[in-house]
């Protein structure tokens, strides 16, 4: 499945081949509007195949190889993204429209990246073990010993559709388990072409498993009410999550949610200015605003709130739209006309609540294939209240209201009045302000000083309704396995 120009036929893949069936649906290209490809929406019988599947890869070869050899898979794996590098890179940016760099130097090589981290990760952890006196006066041992929880179903999103995929899928196959991924229907793409990696590096049959589809009474509603499906892991907004969790209720699945945010960022006085409208614009508008971990409240000093306002307004004006391969683009277009119509109703209710639109605000104006896109202008906005909607809703979009305060209780309190705990960012030259602060905010990472800085090993989730458990490091690999605790009489 190389990509080029023609229009691809995305099928599901099922025990280890790809195969026919299910009703075909469009792929559009969301800097053009056009349609670059057709997937093929699985139905109940394929998704029943899929994790039977998977079933019989937890029950045979793939649970019966030693983790020596687990482990090669994934570093192969690794190499056959790697090796298909352009394949993977032209998959997302037909699937996202993002630009080219941004696919380049991050989506593509954290994809990789993902399958070499957990198989490290998972060589190095270590085993836990107790001695014990028993009633009679002799000894007894305690140890435990890791199993898989057999077959995963994972639910990626469109944002950053490789990345985000791999980032469950890696650590659930280094656990021993077998996956049936369902990537979002907007960007399939690159979940597609994993699989064609995985025959090629001779991952045994049922190991890796796609099917396409939608939600409700479609592929992913058989996935997650699914009774051969121990676990779910899900990123994305936070209704499908609180879906997800009915749907899986009934048969007790084992649940990991990222789901939305509406991420605060507080810069004080004394931050280094530059530094952190450098930081903030690009925390924003990067992935046209469609990160999870994007702030879309800033609450600034009162006396460097004017700078911090110039200077984002400068780095809003100075993103250039357009399509992916063009020289300098560097901001892209919303995911899709239905979701371009949902952040400009945002942008509109911004307006009728007061807001002050400082740039942006529209879409712009774009000639040639670009202008059949669904792009969005940079918008910030000054003079909402606090509880305006737009600062107490999850826009999605690269859009932040940017708001004074006068006391650090103040931007504490401003910053947790939210029912979402996902991510922030602490802007201050002050040490001991830095580690005060952020400590006292109620989400799952605060960075400070920086956004988006992350090491692979450290607990990644949300808090409140951004989400249920951690990833990352050893905390993905206690969701991807569980213990069995062996008591020896001594």
């Amino acid at each position: 499945m190389a990509f080029s120009s023609e229009t691809r036929h995305l099928r599901n893949y099922v025990g280890g081949c790809f195969v026919d069936g299910g009703r075909p649906f469009d792929v559009v290209d969301p800097a053009t509007g056009k349609v670059h490809a057709i997937a093929y929406e699985a139905n109940r019988p394929i998704v029943d195949a899929a994790v039977a599947a998977a079933r019989r890869a937890v029950e045979g070869e793939w649970g019966r190889m030693t983790l020596a050899r687990r482990r090669s898979m994934l570093v192969a794996v690794a190499e056959g993204i790697e090796k298909r590098f352009d394949d993977f890179l032209a998959a997302e940016i037909a699937d996202t429209g993002k630009p080219h760099g941004l696919a380049h130097h991050l989506d593509i090589p954290r994809g990789a990246a993902n399958f070499r981290v957990f198989a490290d990760v998972i060589a190095n952890l270590p085993a836990e073990s107790f001695e014990m006196d028993t009633p009679d006066g002799g000894r007894a041992l305690n140890y435990a010993v890791r199993r898989p929880l057999g077959v995963v179903g994972v639910i990626s999103p469109w944002n950053l559709p490789l990345l985000l995929m791999t980032w469950k899928v890696a650590p659930a196959l280094a656990c021993g388990n077998a996956v049936v991924v369902k990537p979002s229907e907007e960007t399939p793409s690159t979940t597609t072409l994993l699989g064609e990696v995985m025959s090629a590096v001779g991952m045994p049959d049922g190991v890796f498993n796609v099917i396409h589809g939608f939600g409700p009474d479609s592929a992913g509603e058989f996935l997650t009410s699914h009774p051969g499906v121990r676990a779910i892991t899900f990123t994305g907004e936070t209704r499908t999550g609180a879906a997800i969790m009915r749907a899986a209720a009934p048969t007790v699945k084992a649940l990991s949610f990222e789901l939305g945010g509406k991420n605060p960022a507080v810069v004080f006085a004394d931050a280094d200015l530059n530094a952190a409208v450098a930081g903030l614009s690009r925390a924003v508008f990067l992935n046209t605003g469609q990160v999870c971990l994007a702030p879309e409240r800033i609450y600034v000093e009162r006396s460097v709130f004017d700078a911090f306002v110039r200077g984002m307004k400068a780095r809003a004006e100075a993103l250039k739209p357009g399509l992916p391969e063009e020289a300098g683009v560097d901001f892209g277009p919303l995911i899709s006309d239905e979701h371009r119509q949902k952040v400009l109703g945002y942008y509109r209710m911004a307006v009728e609540d007061g807001a002050q639109v400082v740039t942006g605000g529209g879409i712009p104006a774009l000639s040639g294939e670009a202008a059949g896109g669904f792009f969005v202008e940079p918008t910030l906005w000054t003079g909402l209240a606090h509880d305006a909607r737009v600062c107490r809703e999850e826009v999605f979009g690269p859009c932040a209201a940017i708001i004074p305060f006068d006391s650090e209780e103040e931007a504490v309190r401003m910053a947790n009045d939210t029912e979402y705990g996902l991510a922030a960012s602490i802007w201050t030259t002050n040490l001991s302000r830095g580690h005060r602060v952020a400590a006292a905010m109620e989400v799952g990472i605060c960075w400070v000083n920086s956004w988006f800085l992350r090491d692979l090993r450290t607990a990644f989730g949300g808090a409140k309704l951004s989400g249920v458990g951690r990833e990352g490091g050893v905390h993905s690999v206690n969701f991807y396995s569980e213990p069995t605790n062996i008591c020896i009489r001594l």
